[in-house]
């Protein structure tokens, strides 16, 4: 595997599948489009499993690397994976099958866009994690708008315009100011080369800037409170297969920016400005569970605790100790898998009676028990359900954090009270109490497709919580590398700046 190109092609065979949908013409051409994106889909996934199954878990070294010249000397076509980022690209293909199913039957207008649209997504997604070089971060990065902000504007609700400016706004504004950051970054170190940047020594100064400005961009994309606002627009709006990549994958992206950049880069900014980081966090978890009790709309409530639980992850990351940062990493994973699949969950109802309002339903464990049974488990598993990937994740946060400061382990932790508290209370409204309205009467059961949709969603997630050593054995070294790194950098400085 030392010289096979594994990396670009699990990257760009999505790409394939576009060249191959664009082709098709004639009669039942919807039909055939869908079965070629699952396919190249599916396809995808077996294909990276290549690099589940022939990683060396030994070293934080990148592997499967791939170099070539690109854009004159210092900026390369750079690409590869560590123990970190090969667990994204996993979640990343594994997702994209699921999606493709979810809008088999909803979507009915535009299918062979719609389809290349999430295809050439899922190539931009895959390259966010594999590139090394900052321009290709940065154009894979904010490429990935591109497709969401078409998924959002043309196959979803009523305001669905609206919501497609305000991500593409407030994503876009918060690259800026990470493009100047990479401009200023290249001119100093007079390179692009990511792991080369990882070891460069900037100045003190500098790194508060720079920090700020990738900041700025990774913010919105976790999202962090108060640049959260787009997120449950989005969701509301977005076709059940939109929500399901943006919580599964895209909310990644910024978390995922943290530990390749910030953390290693500007060490010492980090440490300085941890105070930002953790009473946002603390807000995020709060304040956006109060809102999520308050809300009437599933989507909605969703959305809002999907900030909430990406308020752990930056929690755990600015821990800056092994416990956090991998459980961090564990509550990025089960939540791509949970919150995916909450908004099907949702998708599934709404399909049936083309509303999102809790208020409408009830009584749904009388006619849907399968489905009853499903929402069950996921619940659950937002709430930290031991045995679930959640619970391991946010276990570690609060370690790793009772390490730092008890008080604010503490106000995480009520966190999980409130999410426990509205996810409760959603599932007894719409699945218990009496089936008295006559339009919930008629509504069927899950079908063999969703069953099907669902079924590894809740393999994996049960996987992550009984045998979580599956996922922490890849990512282990790694994080280790990046706390001893980050630490030794630490101690550098305040050697040079003692007396």
């Amino acid at each position: 595997m030392e010289h096979f190109p594994i990396l670009s092609i699990i990257t760009f065979l999505p790409l394939v599948g576009v060249f191959f949908i664009l082709m098709i013409k004639g009669e039942n051409s919807d039909k055939r489009a869908k079965h070629v994106a699952l396919f190249t889909t599916v396809f995808t996934f077996i294909v990276s499993l290549i690099l589940w199954f022939t990683f060396d878990k030994t070293t934080a070294d990148f592997q499967f690397v791939e170099k070539a010249s690109w854009l004159g000397d210092n900026i390369n076509y750079h690409m590869g994976v560590d123990g970190i980022s090969i667990l994204f690209v996993m979640l990343t293909t594994f997702i994209m099958p699921i999606v493709i199913l979810t809008g088999w039957i909803s979507v009915k207008s535009r299918v062979k866009e719609y389809l290349i649209a999430f295809l050439i997504l899922e190539t931009l997604m895959i390259g966010v994690f594999c590139a090394l070089d900052l321009v290709l971060f940065y154009l894979f990065f904010e490429g990935g708008l591109i497709p969401m902000f078409l998924i959002i504007g043309v196959w979803g609700g009523k305001n669905r315009v609206y919501a497609s400016y305000k991500l593409f706004l407030y994503t876009l504004l918060g690259s800026v100011f990470m493009l100047l950051a990479m401009m200023y970054m290249y001119f100093q170190a007079g390179t692009t080369d990511i792991p080369t940047l990882m070891a460069y020594d900037f100045a003190i100064d500098a790194q508060t800037w720079l920090f700020l400005a990738f900041f700025a961009s990774f913010a919105v994309k976790v999202p962090m409170w108060p640049v959260h606002t787009w997120l449950p627009d989005a969701h509301v709006q977005a076709p059940t297969a939109g929500s399901v990549i943006l919580a599964g994958v895209l909310l990644k992206m910024g978390g995922y920016g943290f530990l390749r950049f910030s953390l290693p880069m500007f060490p010492v900014a980090s440490v300085d400005l941890a105070w930002l980081i953790y009473t946002l966090s603390v807000i995020a978890i709060i304040y956006t569970s109060l809102v999520a009790l308050m809300q009437n709309d599933m989507k909605k409530m969703i959305a809002y605790s999907s900030v909430a639980h990406m308020g752990f992850v930056t929690l755990g990351i600015f821990a800056f100790n092994v416990q956090g940062i991998e459980g961090a990493i564990m509550v990025m994973l089960a939540h791509g898998l949970v919150a995916s699949a909450l908004f099907l969950c949702v998708g599934v109802i709404y399909d049936r009676l083309h509303t999102r309002e809790i208020d409408r339903y009830g009584g749904l464990v009388n006619i849907m028990p399968r489905y009853a049974l499903v929402f069950m488990f996921f619940t659950m598993a937002a709430v930290g359900l031991p045995g679930t990937g959640n619970f391991v994740g946010e276990i570690l946060v609060l370690i790793g954090w009772f390490k730092v400061s008890i008080w604010a382990a503490f106000f995480a932790a009520t966190g999980l009270v409130l999410g426990a508290a509205y996810m409760l209370w959603l599932y007894r409204k719409v699945v218990f109490g009496e089936l008295v309205k006559p339009d919930l009467k008629a509504m069927l059961d899950l079908s063999k497709r969703e069953i099907l949709i669902f079924a590894p969603l809740i393999f994996f997630t049960i996987w992550m919580g009984v045998y979580p050593a599956t996922f922490m054995d890849f990512m282990h070294v790694s994080v280790e590398n990046l706390v001893t790194n980050h630490q030794a950098a630490l101690s550098a400085v305040a050697e040079t700046m003692a007396p």
